[in-house]
């Protein structure tokens, strides 16, 4: 008999609806693989809570699957994961895609060197230039679609401190992508070394966006390993 293949959890970064992942569940899809995309609290139309609510999110999402889950995490997602998944027996895998990789008392803030903020109600801005920063390599037509799909981001996840992390139990990989204009590859390069495994794809911040067939393969080869 064959081992039952994992179903991938897909977490998305700061700013991004789970929509962000359709064009890979669909190449996932064709390899065989059921998927499931998160909706982060803190993310959205009308935003609420903080890391808490979001790596409660994730960690129900993950506890609904029922069988081995590789857990795929964006940016941000990153954060979430690493707080919510720290002792589920069904995760095989937690894949950090350009993503953050925060230490037990670390925040986002934090592992850029950045002090935190004086308040974490308010929203965070996306900056003037997304699609340069998070889409370079998406052809046209699919950056603009991204781009309109942006939604308001708190501040607050940016800024709580990881209670937990999961890397330091669950089997790890870290993916960097190698022409990442938001997460500076020098700064993937150091989280990257608190995963079991690093992984590259020569692409800007978003290879689901850019490279979605590339990535799905990629996913595959991690979960088969």
């Amino acid at each position: 008999m064959t081992a039952q293949r994992p179903t991938l959890v897909l977490v998305p970064g700061a700013w991004h609806l789970p929509s962000t992942w359709n064009l890979l569940r669909g190449e996932l899809d064709d390899l065989g693989y059921a998927s499931r995309a998160v909706k982060l609290p803190t993310t959205g139309p009308d935003p609420r809570g903080g890391l808490r609510e979001d790596a409660e999110a994730v960690r129900a999402a993950t506890e609904a699957i029922g069988g081995p889950v590789v857990v795929v995490a964006h940016s941000y997602g990153g954060i979430p994961a690493t707080e919510g998944l720290a002792d589920l027996p069904d995760v095989q895998q937690l894949v950090y895609l350009a993503a953050y990789v925060p230490d037990i008392h670390e925040s986002l803030f934090s592992l850029h060197g950045a002090p935190d903020p004086d308040s974490k109600e308010e929203l965070f801005p996306i900056g003037s230039d997304p699609r340069a920063r998070l889409y370079a390599d998406v052809p046209e037509a699919v950056a603009d679609l991204a781009v309109s799909r942006l939604v308001d981001q708190r501040r607050q996840p940016f800024a709580d401190r990881a209670t937990r992390a999961a890397w330091q139990t669950v089997p790890s990989t870290y993916i960097i992508t190698e022409n990442d204009a938001a997460i500076p590859v020098r700064i993937q390069e150091q989280m990257a070394l608190r995963a079991k495994s690093i992984r590259r794809i020569p692409t800007s911040h978003s290879p689901f966006l850019s490279r979605p067939a590339e990535l799905a393969a990629l996913l595959d080869e991690i979960a088969r390993g």
